[in-house]
This record gives structure tokens, sequence and C-alpha cells, in this order.
């Protein structure tokens, strides 16, 4: 969607979806909104709530009956296994993804693990689809003005062009740039506590090969989980600042997470906006955003 400041600012009920890496700050934002009469849509939640709830249940519940004492609680109808995501608590999304490699080690197969990234890659996109039925429902039921869509890291990932083009219909698109601070940050962060990702297909197949290919590992059922996330993250950082940039090219708007982590209210965040909307739209030249930072992680 494309105002002008002016428009912006006359604009009654404001509708912004933001975009970029986990760890930029989006989440962080949209919670401070939520105290502003904003209603606060959270991709992940939804995805979690909604779309995979049963799978994640499924997923726990396998674990559990492994244990005797459980088990015997479970098929007896005892007890029961509830799924207690909360925006700010996404773990059983995270579990459900799994990791690939070993499952001595706690990994997926990789079929098992391809199973459940396609099941993920099908619940973004309806959660996404969702959001214009979510703004009517933010003002008609719950009362709030405004809405904010807090979309997952990896929205640039579903190659979905119809998705886009609807969240550019009903909402201004905000691109939270990470820094060259930010993403040496959060390659660290990956190093030192990796966590199960979504991965494109034909992204994960050539960094797969890749990857054993350099470990000299004869099958994926080599891999040690930890390692493969550790590798693999600052490959896909890397691949999806192109992805960010051409979706805020088109559709949106770009800010830097260093602006983003000025914002202590609404005004801050509609100056934000305003500023943003006021600069020209440009191609940004991605090899340069990136900074120190390679595939192969900071130099």
């Amino acid at each position: 969607m494309r105002l002008s400041v002016e428009q912006f600012r006359a604009w009654e009920n404001k509708c912004v979806t933001l975009l970029g890496m986990s760890g930029v700050g989006k989440t962080r934002l949209a919670a401070l909104l939520r105290r502003h009469n904003w209603f606060h849509y959270s991709g992940d939640y939804r995805i979690g709530t909604r779309y995979l709830d049963e799978p994640i249940l499924d997923n726990i519940k396998q674990q559990a009956m492994q244990v005797p004492f459980l088990r015997d609680l479970l098929r007896s109808d005892s007890i029961y296994i509830a799924n207690n995501i909360t925006v700010d608590h996404l773990k059983p999304l995270s579990t459900f993804l799994g990791k690939l490699g070993d499952v001595t080690r706690g990994g997926l197969p990789l079929a098992e693990f391809k199973r459940r990234q396609g099941l993920h890659h099908r619940a973004e996109i309806a959660a996404m689809t969702d959001v214009p039925e979510f703004i009517c429902k933010a003002q008609a039921i719950y009362g709030y003005q405004h809405f904010v869509n807090d979309a997952g890291g990896s929205l640039c990932e579903l190659d979905d062009p119809q998705v886009l083009e609807l969240l550019d219909r009903h909402t201004l698109v905000l691109y939270v740039e990470a820094t060259t601070d930010d993403a040496r940050a959060l390659i660290a962060r990956a190093e030192q506590d990796p966590k199960p990702l979504y991965y494109r297909e034909a992204f994960l197949e050539a960094e797969l090969a890749a990857y054993l290919l350099e470990r000299r590992l004869p099958t994926v059922e080599a891999i040690e989980p930890d390692d493969f996330v550790r590798w693999i993250f600052p490959r896909l950082f890397c691949s999806r600042l192109p992805r960010y940039q051409a979706i805020a090219a088109r559709y949106g708007y770009s800010v830097s997470s260093a602006e983003v982590a000025a914002v202590t209210s609404e005004h801050d965040f509609l100056e934000l906006v305003a500023r943003a909307l006021s600069r020209p739209i440009a191609a940004v030249d991605v090899a340069s955003e990136a900074g120190g930072i390679s595939a192969a992680g900071p130099r």
C-alpha cells in the first residue's frame, strides 16, 4: 500500500504489516502498540494455535507415550495435554519444526523434517490470508482502532505473490532492516542457542548437499542437528536479505532496526512511519547492507 504522509496521518484505522528477520524488534514494537489501541496479530501465534495446533499436540503426545507412566494415563483418558502457546511464548511451534539429523541426538529424518516444513509453509500462507478477516474482527468485535500484523521471519520465503498482494491491499508493509550489528548478534545467538527454523525447499536442498560435502558425511542420518543449524543460519540470513528488500521495494517501505529500537511510544512509531513514507523508494545494494556478513558468518 503506497500512501503519502498526509494520507497516512489521516488514515482513521491504520493497518501495518511488520516484516523482517526474527530478532529485529517487530514483536517488541507490536507489543508496545498493543497498549495504544492497536490489535496485535501475531502470524506465528495464529499458525501455532489454529493451523498447527493438532500436529503440535500429536508430536507432544507421541513423546509422552514413550514414558510408561504418562502412556497409561493418556490411554485411560486420566490426563490430557493442551497447547499453551502465547504471543510471547512460541516454543511449542519451534519444537514441532525440529532439527534435521541424527535421531539419537534429537534430530529428525529428512522425510519427516520436510513434512513438517511443508505443514508450516501452508500454515503461514493461511495465517497471512486471515489478516483481512482479523482486521475486521479487531474493530467490530474487540473495538481496536488500529491493526498491526507481526509477520513471521519466514514470510519472505513463501514464494506466494497472492499473499503479498493481499497484505499490500489491506496493510502498509514496513520492512525492519537488520543492521550489521544485528546480523552479527543474530548469528552469534544462533551459534550459542541453535533453534529450529523454516527453510525454502530449494534452499534446503542446495545447502544440505553443500553441508554434507563440506563435513564429509555420508548421509543425513549422520548430521549433528545443532551443528547443521549453526552452519546454515548465516547462509539463511544472507539468502533472505534480497527477498526482504524486493518485497519492500515493490510493496512497502523500509526502516532500520536501530530506528525501531528508538521507538518508545505510539507517537514515535507514527513519526517513524511518516519519515519512511517521505523517503525516496530506491533499490538497495544488498551486498553493502550486509556489511561484514557473508554466508559463512561474520568476518
